[in-house]
Formats: C-alpha cells, structure tokens, sequence
C-alpha cells in the first residue's frame, strides 16, 4: 500500500473535522443572535420575535399598555474603531408634536440606525447638557420647550447613550449594547457579537424613561399657552 493512501485518509478525516466544527460554531452563533432579545422578553405582556436579514432580531410587544419596537443592529462599518452592536428602544405611539428633535452623542455622520444628519437644522445645547450632545431638528420653531430636556438631560450620563429621538410618530433611545473584542478584532478581524442576551436590567430603565418621557410631553401639551 502506497504511504500516501493513509496521508490521504488522515488530510481528509481533519478537513472533515474542521468542517464540521466551522458548521456548529456558525450554528451556535446563529443561534445566539436569534436569542439576543429572549431574556428581556418577560419585560412584556406577550412580544413577538422576527429574525432579521442580519441574523439578529427585532422584537414588539407591550408593557404597561405601550406599545414597544426593539432592533439590534450591527455596525461594522471599517472607519469605526471596533464594530458595535446598537440596540433601538422605540415607544411608537403618536404623539402631539409638529416637529422632530433628535439628540446625538458624539456623532459621526456615518450612524447606520439614525436619520440626524438629514435633519436641515442644527439646535444650541441646553446649559444642563454636555457638551459632546449634538441637536437638530426638522423644525425649530415647533420642538418641545427646553424644560423638557433638562428634565431628562441626565439620560445622557450614562456613556453608552448615542441618541434620543423624541417625534411626532414617537420617541426612541440608541444604546451601545455590545462592541467587538479588540484583542481578536485586531489579530483575527473577528467582530462576533450578541453571544450573550441583553441583559433585562439594561432594558428595563430605558423602557421606563420612554414611559416617563411620554408623559411629560402629554402633560406639556396639555398646559394653557
């Protein structure tokens, strides 16, 4: 028997090997983004769960008698420094506004989740806000009095806050849920993301914020001019 038929055998049982490892670490990481969302899903009253093209998913339910909308995006755009994983906390309930005003933390121009650089104008920062806040509006003579941002400008203390979105369709918060291990990102330019569900104590302060926000703008639009 020639030596290389049992060469052969041992090259072709490691590249059955490896195959098969490459198939169960990409199913379990499948799997893992397809979960991202099932420990917060008891936040709710009821919820469904659609997996999107990005593997990860977008999840609506309701709590206290809101309706909420939940993404997880993906960003791993090559001019950031690691790729990012944003996570959009959306309260989609009209409310009576005639213009939107969006907050942005340090932003880039390139956020892949977000249209505030389509906004035409760009707003002074209240006192009590820090300084890296961004604002703009489609129409500053009809936002909401400054009261109101002050009121909830300490959402903004937490650095992983990237947007406040408050509009006539609703509000929305932009958290930074995850960004990729730098150390395997810059050996490997592995950008493996959401292996562990987001986490119901990250969620549950912001769906409260929603609520409470809401509400403050229904009280204002309540008040005599």
């Amino acid at each position: 028997m020639s030596p290389l038929i049992p060469l052969g055998i041992a090259l072709a049982a490691l590249g059955l090997w490896l195959a098969l490892r490459l198939f169960r670490e990409a199913s379990a990481r499948a799997r893992a983004r397809a979960n991202y969302f099932s420990a917060v899903k008891p936040l709710f009253d009821g919820g469904e769960i659609r997996v999107q093209p990005t593997g990860f998913p977008r999840m609506t339910g309701r709590r206290k008698g809101l309706a909420f909308d939940l993404q997880a995006v993906p960003d791993t755009l090559t001019f950031r420094k690691l790729p990012a994983l944003w996570v959009l906390v959306t309260l989609p309930e009209p409310l009576p506004l005639r213009a939107t005003l969006d907050l942005m933390a340090r932003p880039s121009g390139n956020e892949p989740f977000t249209r505030f650089a389509t906004l035409p104008q760009s707003l002074p920062i209240p006192p009590d806000m820090a300084k890296d806040i961004a604002i703009r509006s489609d129409d500053a003579t009809h936002i909401p009095p400054s009261d109101l941002l002050t009121r909830h400008a300490d959402l903004f203390h937490d650095p992983r806050i990237k947007e406040l979105v408050i509009s006539p369709k609703g509000l929305r918060i932009v958290i930074l849920a995850e960004e990729a291990d730098r150390s395997r990102y810059l050996i490997f330019r592995e950008a493996e993301m959401g292996r562990a569900p987001l986490a119901p104590a990250r969620l549950e302060p912001l769906l409260d914020r929603l609520a409470a926000l809401r509400e403050d703008v229904l009280t204002l639009a309540k008040a005599p001019a």
